[in-house]
Parts: structure tokens; sequence; C-alpha cells
């Protein structure tokens, strides 16, 4: 008998044996997966477990396979849950599968918003972080106000100043502290903080500007403070102004009496331009003048020269003689002796030199 059972088989025939062997083998290789993949996700799905978060053994294997980081997946699931906040697993999925960055961020805003009694749902903050805004840090701004200087500080001027000019001509020199609190319903598509800056800047210079006298602004410097937040500067931003301090205000030089001088030397360069150009015209008519003068001179000159001449053809034709001719030399020089006894110097006789 026991030479039959141990008789070698026939070739070709397929052992049985061999058959249990590799299916012991196949299945030994999926109990060791399985014990692999159950101690692996044993410990997280004992934490979710007692903490209620609710998160399944088979929830794990499917963030593995979308390869999440699952771990911590479920640790930020169980602080939600021990905070009291409501969001579901498929959530922080979907978060993390939309490129999100920083979950254990979102989750803390989440739950320093629900522990400060604020209303901020889990797929808000989610959208406030996708779209690019630090939602950790709003919400601590929103429970803890937040206060930026006005001027924003600038290294290149550390003496950074607004400045404005009273009615009276005085500037005024100011710094200002803003505190402001982030509105969360607003954070999306608001304004950030250098708009605030700007617009207090802005209304801080304009209440200056409508100041009467710069003594009015030094004795209440919150007439600035009240003329500004009067002008709703929140508005389309991601902040609400809770107040708006005067921290410094200085006074700086009188605008006015520069404007004032700077006008002056304006109109003297004006007057001494109009006055030079009057100058320069007078000074060509008088040229002129003395053009015309020497021209007419000119032409006296030229009728002098002709009386010889007409002397001359008089003797040629007969109608004077040496005594007529005599006579006016006569009459000449008693008229150049007559000028001489006045003191008024006579003209010069040209026809006299002529005729000599």
């Amino acid at each position: 008998m026991y030479n039959i059972l141990f008789a070698a088989q026939p070739a070709g025939d397929f052992d049985p044996n061999i058959g249990w062997l590799i299916v012991g083998a196949v299945a030994l290789v999926v109990l060791l997966i399985f014990l692999f993949i159950f101690f692996s996700f044993v410990q997280l799905w004992i934490q979710s477990m007692l903490a209620g978060a609710g998160v399944g053994m088979f929830d794990m294997v499917r963030m593995r396979l979308l390869k999440l980081d699952y771990a911590m997946i479920v640790k930020q699931k169980i602080a939600l849950v021990q905070a009291g906040v409501r969001a579901s697993t498929q959530e922080l999925e979907q978060y993390l599968l939309a490129n999100g960055t920083k979950l254990d961020q979102v989750v803390r805003a989440v739950i320093a918003a629900h522990k400060a009694g604020m209303e901020l749902p889990w797929s808000t903050a989610a959208a406030i972080q996708l779209a690019g805004r630090d939602i950790y840090k709003a919400v601590q701004v929103s429970v803890n106000p937040e206060v930026i200087d006005c001027p924003a500080p600038n290294p290149n001027k550390p003496n950074n100043t607004l400045d404005g000019v009273c009615k009276n001509g005085i500037q005024l020199k100011a710094r200002a502290r803003v505190t402001v609190r982030t509105k969360l319903d607003r954070l999306v598509g608001g304004a950030t903080q250098e708009t605030i800056i700007a617009r207090v800047g802005e209304g801080i210079v304009k209440a200056i500007g409508s100041a009467e006298h710069h003594t009015d602004v030094l004795a209440n410097p919150n007439l600035i403070s009240q003329a500004v937040l009067h002008n709703a500067l929140d508005s389309q931003t991601a902040f609400e102004i809770v107040s708006i301090d005067v921290a410094e205000i200085d006074v700086g030089a009188n605008i006015g009496a520069n404007l004032q001088a700077d006008q002056a030397a304006a109109d003297l360069r004006v007057a001494q331009a109009n006055a030079e150009k009057r100058r320069a015209l007078a000074v060509a008519l008088e040229q002129e003048m003395s053009a015309r003068v020497e021209e007419n001179r000119a032409l006296v000159m030229l009728a002098e020269a002709e009386v010889p001449k007409a002397i001359a053809q008089a003797f040629r034709e007969g109608r004077i003689g040496v005594m007529d001719y005599y006579n006016l030399r006569n009459i000449q020089a008693d008229t150049k002796m007559r000028s001489a006894i006045s003191g008024v110097a006579p003209g010069t006789d040209r026809t006299d030199q002529s005729l000599t």
C-alpha cells in the first residue's frame, strides 16, 4: 500500500499538491498585503474612531490611491470634530485636490473663528485660501484688530509725514495710526491695506486744508480724525476702520508767505522785462530820430551847397553886382558879431567858405 501511495506519477500528469502550494503562496502574499495595509492605517483608524471623526479604513485607502496625505487629513478632521466644527472628509479632500495648500492653516482659521463666535463655514474659508488670501491671518486680524501706520514706513524717508496746508498758508506735518479689523465677507475682492493707507492719507491732507487756521488743528487734532472717519474710507475694502488716531503733528513752513514771495519775485521779473522792453523801444526811437536829424542836416547841407552856385550863376547872368555881394558879406559879418555878443554860437557860414 505504501508503495502505491509513493509511487512515481506518470510523466505529463499534474501534481495536485503543487497546485495547493501555489494557492497557499498567493493567499499568504494577499494576507501579508492586507496586514501591511491594515497595520499602516489601523492607528489612524483607531484615532478617528475614538475621536468620532468618522474616517473609515476604505476612506484612507481611497486617499492613498489619490496620492493625498491621508494622515494629515485624518488629524485635521479630528481637530475640526473636537472643536465642534462641521466639515466632511470629502470637503477636506476636495480642498487638497484643488491644489490647495496649508490645510492646517485653514483648519486653524475655522476653529479660531468658531471659538471667537464668528460665522465662518469651511467652504468660505477654503474659497478665501484658494483665492490667494491668508485666511488664518485674516481671522487673527478680525479677532485682534491690527494697527497700521499712515503714511507707511519708508526706509528711504525716515521722517516721512503727511503734509497739508491750512487756509492761512501754514504747513502741517502729521502722522496717524489706523486701527483696522478684517471683514471676512469682503476679504475676497476687497482692497488691501495699501488702499486704506492711501485713503486715510488723502483724508488727513484734505482735513488740514479745510482748516481756517493751523492753531485750530494744533489745539484739537481730533478734528482731523472725525473728518476722516465720516468719509467711509473703508468701503469696498477688506477691512473695517475701528479708529484713526493722530500720533504726531508738527508745524512746517509758511507756504503762503513763500508763495507770495515767489509771486512778487515773478512780478518783479515781469516788470523788469517790460521796462527793458520800453527802454529798448526808446533807444530805438532815439536812434531813429538821430538818423532823421542827420538826414535833415544832410538835406540842409545840400541846400546850402546850392547857394554859391546860385550866386555864381547870378554873377554870370548879371543879376547881382559886386556891391550887392559885399553888402551881403557885411550883413553876414554883422550877424556873427551880434551872435557873439548875445552868447549864441553862430552857425558855420558855408556860403562864405564856399565863396572864399
